[in-house]
């Protein structure tokens, strides 16, 4: 489980269909650990003083933007959280639910506003003032569009994060919140158990 403060950017050294290699300025990872690389969890299988080592399946292939890393490229990291850690984000899985494309992105004063495009499996889990993670990053949701959605960064977040290499047209991976995702399943369980026949014996009708 991850927070979503990004903790360093990384550069990828090495990457392949199903590994990767990510230099890092972290320095007490261990073989085992998991770490998020732009919001996909990774098992770090090999490590070494300045780097370490991750395979991927080909479901997180398809699902994420990792297949279109090169080297050099720049990352976002966070290694996992312990029980000692502050939540100071929100509660990130690690497990990417889709991709959105950066429509726009506008310097205003103070902070930056980027807008994204999603399909709308990826939008039915977003609400106005909700958490989301883009790239591993915690945000908020500032508005809904019909397309997607709207977000504000503030510069603290724009320039210790990979955000500030962003240009529009790029895709970033998205997960959005855990509970929108339990809450959904839940209330489409509740619906799909009501029948006329369930009323009826209730005493509805």
């Amino acid at each position: 489980m991850f927070t979503g403060l990004i903790e360093d950017i990384g550069v990828i050294k090495n990457i392949s269909t199903s590994r990767v290699e990510v230099e890092t300025k972290l320095g007490n990872i261990k073989k085992g650990d998991s770490i998020s690389v732009n919001g996909v969890c990774l098992t770090a299988v090999s490590v070494s003083k300045n780097s370490f080592i991750a395979d991927y399946s080909s479901h997180t292939d398809k699902v994420t933007t990792l297949a279109r890393l090169k080297q050099n490229t720049k990352v976002n990291l966070e290694q996992a959280v312990t029980l000692s850690s502050r939540l100071g984000g929100h509660i990130v899985s690690g497990h990417v639910d889709g991709k959105a494309v950066i429509k726009k992105i506008r310097k205003l004063k103070g902070f930056y506003c980027m807008i994204f495009s999603c399909d709308t499996e990826v939008l039915s889990y977003c609400i106005k003032k909700g958490s989301i993670s883009v790239d591993g990053i915690s945000l908020t949701i500032s508005s809904l569009l019909d397309f997607g959605f709207e977000i504000f960064i503030i510069p603290e977040t724009f320039n210790n994060t990979t955000m500030q290499f962003r240009k529009t047209g790029d895709e970033v991976n998205i997960e959005t919140d855990i509970f929108a995702k339990y809450m959904k399943k839940f209330i489409n369980k509740a619906t799909s158990d009501i029948s006329f026949k369930m009323l009826k014996r209730n005493g509805f009708v």
